[in-house]
């Protein structure tokens, strides 16, 4: 990727970051965290990533976003009267912010190790039934991303996957059940 590309999404994901925590209206912050997502999309898209982008778009930036707005709007958050800021919760913050920023300086002036990982793509088709695509596809050196995402996803966690689609349902289902107004 041309740096001049890369710095244009990590600034919009930057700055949508940003304007997530700092704009007061919760429709402004989601439209915000939209913009961030993007901006994380494209940098996906420059280290060849071309799946992890498309579906930080298709997942997060259009239908967990939705859902958010959804809620945002059911909730009816404007109503809420202003509080005034707790101490506690700032020094947290502003404590992780401190840890992350040390350990991003370790990480940057870190040596980087001199041997790179090898990877040893037919000994891993072992592991699959040597008839499927994606064991094809190891013995070849080639490595099938959205194979094997697929197959993970639908095999060993299947069980979280249903759990996890039933608990946004009911998460729903709950935030519109409290969003009724009760009339007396």
């Amino acid at each position: 990727m041309p740096s001049p590309i890369f710095w244009l999404f990590a600034l919009i994901t930057l700055f949508g970051a940003a304007a997530v925590v700092l704009l007061p209206n919760p429709v402004a912050s989601a439209m915000s965290m939209v913009a961030s997502f993007v901006g994380l999309a494209g940098l996906f898209v420059g280290l060849n990533a071309y799946f992890a982008g498309i579906i930080q778009i298709l997942v997060y930036a259009g239908a967990i976003m939705v859902l958010f707005i959804f809620i945002i709007m059911l909730l009816d958050l404007n109503t809420d009267k202003k509080r005034s800021p707790k101490m506690a919760p700032m020094f947290a913050g502003l404590g992780i912010v401190i840890a992350f920023t040390i350990q991003l300086v370790g990480v940057i002036t870190a040596t980087p190790n001199e041997k790179l990982v090898d990877l040893d793509l037919p000994a891993a088709a072992e592991h699959f039934d040597k008839s499927t695509q994606i064991a094809k596809n190891l013995s070849a050196n080639s490595l099938p991303d959205v194979h094997l995402i697929g197959q993970s996803l639908f095999t060993q966690y299947n069980l979280p996957l249903q759990i996890l689609g039933a608990l946004l349902l009911v998460s729903t289902v709950g935030v519109v059940v409290l969003s009724k107004k009760q009339i007396h």
